[in-house]
C-alpha cells in the first residue's frame, strides 16, 4: 500500500502533467521508492490515482525496465549488456559479479543485500563496461574494482 506521502507526491506530479497518463512512470517510480519494487496493491492504487486501469499501468511498468514488479534486494545492481559493454569486457565483469556475490542475474543474495539484474543499456556507451547500483552509475569498470565498489553498500 502507498504511504500518504507517496500518494501526495503522486498527486503533486499529476498537477504538473498535461494528462494523467503522462504521470504514470513518475508515479510508478514514487511507488517503487517505498520498498524497491511495485506490488500489485501499489499498482492498483497508482491506477486509481491516475484514473487508469491496473492493466494499463502494469503495461507501462513491465515495459519500462527500471520499474520492478517483484521483490529485490536492498541494493539493485544493473549490469549493462549493451553491445558496447560486451565489446569492452561485460562477460568478465558479469562473471566477477556472479562469483563475488554467489548468485546469478535475476537472483538476490541470501541476506537480501543485493539483486543482480541485466539491463540492455545504461546510456554510457563511451565509458563501457558500466554498472549501476541503485542510482549510482559506475563507468569504465575494471572487474578488480568490484570489491571496493560493493563495499560502499555494506
Amino acid at each position: 500500500m502507498l504511504t500518504a506521502d507517496s500518494r501526495n507526491e503522486i498527486l503533486a506530479e499529476l498537477a504538473h502533467s498535461e494528462t494523467n497518463r503522462m504521470a504514470c512512470i513518475e508515479a510508478l517510480k514514487i511507488a517503487q521508492r517505498e520498498n524497491g519494487w511495485v506490488s500489485d496493491g501499489q499498482l492498483r492504487e497508482v491506477a486509481d490515482l491516475l484514473e487508469m486501469t491496473p492493466d494499463e499501468v502494469d503495461g507501462v511498468a513491465t515495459f519500462y525496465n527500471l520499474i520492478r514488479r517483484r521483490p529485490v534486494g536492498r541494493h539493485v545492481i544493473l549490469l549493462c549488456a549493451s553491445v558496447s559493454c560486451w565489446v569492452m569486457g561485460y562477460a568478465i565483469l558479469r562473471a566477477r559479479v556472479k562469483q563475488t556475490l554467489g548468485i546469478e542475474p535475476g537472483q538476490t543474495t541470501a541476506d537480501g543485500r543485493f539483486t543482480i539484474l541485466e539491463n540492455q543499456c545504461l546510456g554510457a556507451c563511451d565509458h563501457a563496461p558500466v554498472l549501476m547500483i541503485n542510482d549510482d552509475l559506475y563507468r569504465d569498470v575494471d572487474p578488480e574494482q568490484l570489491g571496493d565498489i560493493l563495499a560502499k553498500y555494506a
